[in-house]
Formats: structure tokens, sequence, C-alpha cells
């Protein structure tokens, strides 16, 4: 009976953990056609480059704050750093990145 009821618990919850998944999580096309991974990665998200020219490098780490996210966004080309902003609507991410806050630049990529 004991069992039982283990296997069930442990059953409940494998298939509950991806649904604790924040929204920013996964896979998402990015306005040059490359995909980007945005993933935890300890208490913030970090978004890395998986194809294109740049694959593998990190270009951003985000903290969430009230369904809005915030941090640092990278330039792969040139490595330039940048205050970086994201938000979230359905399945299109608005990323935006700044200097000084007042030369921005936005992108908005999608869900794959």
């Amino acid at each position: 009976m004991i069992r039982k009821i283990l296997a069930a618990g442990i059953l409940v919850a494998a298939m509950t953990a991806p649904a604790l998944a924040d929204p920013i999580e996964g896979n998402w096309k990015t306005k040059s056609g490359e995909t980007a991974a945005i993933s935890a990665c300890g208490g913030s998200f970090c978004v890395k480059l998986r194809t294109g020219n740049h694959a593998g490098k990190q270009i951003g780490k985000m903290k969430a704050k009230g369904g809005k996210y915030s941090g640092t966004i990278t330039d792969p080309a040139n490595d330039k750093e940048y205050s970086g902003s994201a938000t979230l609507s359905g399945s299109t991410l608005k990323m935006r990145g700044c200097v000084l806050g007042v030369l921005c630049r936005s992108e908005t990529w999608s869900k794959l």
C-alpha cells in the first residue's frame, strides 16, 4: 500500500514539474531567424543562442519582476552589453536593449 502511495506521489510530482516552468523559458526565434534558448540559471533567466554564427554564446541574463523581465543583453557581434528588458505577450517576446536608458533598440521574438 505504501509503495502505491509513494509511486502515485512521484508520478504526480513528475507531471507537475514542467508546469512550474516560467513562461519565458523555452526556444525563441529571433528577428534575424536564429534560435535563442531561455532557461533558468541561478535565480535569473539566461539567454543563449543555439543557432547561427554565434551559437553557444550567452547573450543575456534577466530577472522576473511582476510579469516583466529586466537585466542585461549583449550584442553577440561586438560583445557590447546593454541594459535590457523583455515583455511577454502570449507567444511573442519583445526584447529591448538600451544605452543610458535613451538610445534603445527593440526586437520581437516568436516562441518555437
